[in-house]
């Protein structure tokens, strides 16, 4: 199997690009929603007096808030955690609330804080691809080499994005927090890959493709069972744990974009690499 992939090394590479540009068309056209902290707003959280249904709680709240956009983001029997979409000082939160119940804690997040956010975001991906490059040409010197891992992160990042978009899940503090550490793990799966192809000498290089393949999709498959597992149980027993969710249901997309990016993108752009070099034991 592994000797008809790297002989159809094209088609290996064809695939994630793909998948990679399908992934861009679903962003461009269903965008990203913000989370709280992104975007302004506020959150409460509450304890009910009253037997009263999400839906009835949500219009009850938005028509005296003015019609503020509502979010009921988890209920544990009374303990209810409320999103406004707008910036609503507590006072009139409480007037709005009424004799329903009583607030437990109450936080607003304005404009400039969720702006200056956005700035850090920015920025903390930015830094963390420069280093990555930097490392990345520092330990390989060779450039095909070093810019196919690179963009294996890259697609890596953009099909979880576009998983997020798909399933409307919020950028996020957290949602962020998970994109970094994909970019760490698609960086460790390529680095495993190419320092076994380039620097080994034992065997084939199929031969030794396959022993990298058999490592890196081990580790994929068992940090998916333990995100997807994750994801389960804070959804069900633990649902106002939603950082925890978060963070697991981007890790999954990440690591499974992560598979199509190292073991057909990265290990194809490696076998044309080396079959221009003239390497003769593929």
């Amino acid at each position: 199997m592994i000797e008809k992939m790297m002989k159809n090394y094209k088609l290996l590479i064809a695939i994630p690009v793909i998948v990679t540009v399908i992934m861009l068309g679903v962003i461009l056209a269903n965008g990203l929603q913000e989370g709280i902290e992104l975007k302004g707003g506020s959150i409460a959280n509450l304890e009910l007096n009253k037997d009263i249904s999400s839906p009835e709680l949500k219009n009850l709240l938005s028509t005296k808030l003015n019609g503020a956009d509502i979010d009921i983001l988890s209920r544990t029997g009374s303990k209810t955690s409320i999103e406004i979409g707008t910036e609503i000082n507590e006072t009139d939160f409480t007037d709005a609330l009424g004799d329903t119940g009583k607030i437990i804690s109450y936080n607003a997040i304005g404009p400039v804080l969720s702006a200056e956010a956005m700035v850090q975001i920015y920025w903390a991906v930015a830094f963390a691809f420069i280093f990555m490059s930097i490392t990345v040409f520092i330990i390989f010197r060779e450039f095909v080499p070093s810019i196919a891992i690179i963009l294996a992160a890259v697609s890596d990042i953009v099909v979880a994005v576009g998983g997020m978009s798909i399933f409307h899940i919020n950028l996020s503090i957290a949602s962020v927090g998970a994109i970094l550490m994909l970019i760490g793990y698609s960086v460790d799966s390529d680095i495993l890959l190419t320092t076994r192809l380039l620097k080994r000498k034992d065997g084939t290089v199929s031969q030794r493709a396959l022993n990298a393949m058999k490592t890196g999709l081990t580790m994929s498959i068992a940090a998916i069972v333990a995100m997807a597992v994750l994801y389960i149980a804070t959804i069900i027993y633990i649902p106002e744990a939603s950082t925890l969710s978060d963070i697991a249901i981007v890790l999954i997309f990440g690591l499974l974009g992560d598979i199509i990016a190292t073991w057909l993108m990265n290990l194809g752009i490696i076998r044309w690499y080396l079959g221009d070099k003239g390497v003769d034991n593929l």
